[in-house]
């Protein structure tokens, strides 16, 4: 896996190229000066570590730091960092650290109001892994920082048989019972289904939990209800929006999965200014 420090050098590389052209040909050397990360909207931040980071990879020997921490809910026009630095690697850098911090605290903002909608019901509110290549460790990080919860981390950490494995193994009682042979017995097995059908047919070869895809909220209920006193785990996933967020939750499944907090979290619109020190 890509860590961090590599994916802000490959993005640096990317974007300065061969060298910041207008900066060089316009600050001195050796420059330093006062910088101001602020919010022009509210909301939740995520990935200041990786903005200092990106200024760090650059030598810009910077002083004076102060930043909220990761998590924290910010209103527009608050300051989230002050520092100092070296002026053309802070004005080289900009870009780069804005749309990192820009990109996380979208996905942290947007998952707290998808948490905040139900935050009475005590249904999870996980992401998936419709994340941007290479940067998932830093999405699932920002939908922590909202208040939610990862779902499985990448195709190594967890079974989950889905449409078209049921589709290869030919039903799904044969895909389940090919998993329960083909895993330790610490492994918990989960399956995709569609339908009330193909949800009996899970909870009968022993399924340890069953994701619920785009089905209605009436069938989620009958889901539910049909699970009553049992282990099951009930996972509602498919098209969530916020609108539909507090019907399915009140269904009583115990989590609900959206894919739109990683791949569809508009970001959040921060600047960064710079005085002369």
């Amino acid at each position: 896996m890509l860590g961090f420090r590599s994916l802000v050098r490959e993005a640096l590389v990317e974007d300065i190229g061969q060298g910041d052209i207008t900066t060089n040909a316009t600050v001195p050397p050796n420059v330093r000066c006062k910088a101001r990360l602020y919010a022009k909207q509210g909301g939740v931040l995520s990935g200041i570590t990786v903005f200092r980071a990106v200024f760090e990879d650059l030598d810009a020997d910077i002083s004076d730091w102060y930043s909220l921490e990761d998590g924290t809910q910010f209103t527009v026009g608050q300051d989230i960092a002050l520092f100092s630095g070296i002026t053309r690697a802070i004005l080289a850098g900009e870009r780069v650290a804005l749309n990192f911090v820009q990109r996380l605290s979208g996905v942290a903002t947007f998952t707290a109001a998808f948490v905040a909608e139900v935050a009475d019901l005590g249904v999870r509110i996980c992401d998936t892994r419709k994340t941007t290549p290479l940067m998932r460790n830093l999405e699932k990080q920002a939908v922590i920082h909202g208040g939610g919860a990862n779902h499985r981390f990448a195709l190594f950490d967890g079974v989950l048989i889905k449409e078209n494995h049921i589709t290869a193994a030919g039903g799904v009682t044969q895909a389940v019972q090919r998993a329960l042979k083909g895993t330790h017995h610490l492994m918990k097995i989960g399956v995709e289904v569609t339908n009330l059908s193909e949800f009996d047919e899970a909870l009968a070869c022993g399924a340890d939990a069953v994701l619920l895809d785009n089905m209605s909220v009436d069938e989620m209920q009958q889901a539910v209800d049909r699970t009553r006193g049992t282990k099951v785990v009930l996972e509602a996933s498919g098209n969530v929006s916020l609108d539909r967020l507090r019907a399915i939750a009140e269904t009583g499944v115990h989590v609900i999965s959206i894919g739109a907090l990683t791949h569809s979290a508009p970001a959040i619109d921060l600047s960064l200014e710079i005085t002369n020190a």
